[in-house]
């Protein structure tokens, strides 16, 4: 899909090798903000590479002249036991200068779509508690919150909760 959506100025499309360097830099906006991730630096380009599945990352773009990325989704899947097949987790980030722009909800619109198309049947995610527009977001996209796991992990000398997301494919049996 490259078309824009509507009227809104964005387009979604493939994720590509020369958008490493604004996806990247979306990536530390949103750890520099604190309540994206564990993360504290963005990966290498090869790092991020190796690392999501490569048939499921989207690019939200500026549909106007620039095509500037404002924000991105990829995924990764769960475990390489072929019973979780159809499991990824997934993540999205969106630039502060692009949030309230459906920007969000449009990356997961077409990764939603993408991973159906492949059979996954669970996309799963943690997000922390205070994050409260992205828990938002997901739920108006049909996922659901699986449970909180407590004092999980440490980011900046604080222990931080998650809450354990996940939609289930009605489409996917």
């Amino acid at each position: 899909m490259t078309e824009p959506i509507g009227d809104s100025g964005i387009a979604i499309r493939a994720m590509r090798p020369d958008d490493a360097e604004r996806v990247l830099a979306i990536y530390q906006e949103g750890l520099d903000g604190g309540q994206a991730s564990f993360e504290t630096r963005a990966p290498t380009w090869s790092e991020f590479d190796a690392a999501k599945l490569e048939r499921h990352r989207y690019v939200a773009a500026d549909a106007a002249p620039s095509g500037e990325a404002l924000g991105w989704i990829a995924a990764v899947a769960v475990s390489d036991r072929c019973c979780y097949s159809g499991v990824v987790e997934h993540s999205v980030y969106v630039s502060p200068r692009a949030q309230g722009r459906g920007v969000g909800a449009a990356l997961l619109a077409a990764f939603i779509a993408s991973t159906e198309e492949d059979g996954i049947w669970t996309v799963q995610s943690g997000i922390f508690p205070e994050n409260t527009a992205s828990l938002r977001l997901h739920a108006k996209a049909g996922f659901r919150t699986v449970g909180v796991r407590e004092r999980l992990g440490r980011l900046h000398g604080r222990w931080r909760d998650v809450v354990l997301i996940e939609r289930r494919s009605p489409l996917v049996v």
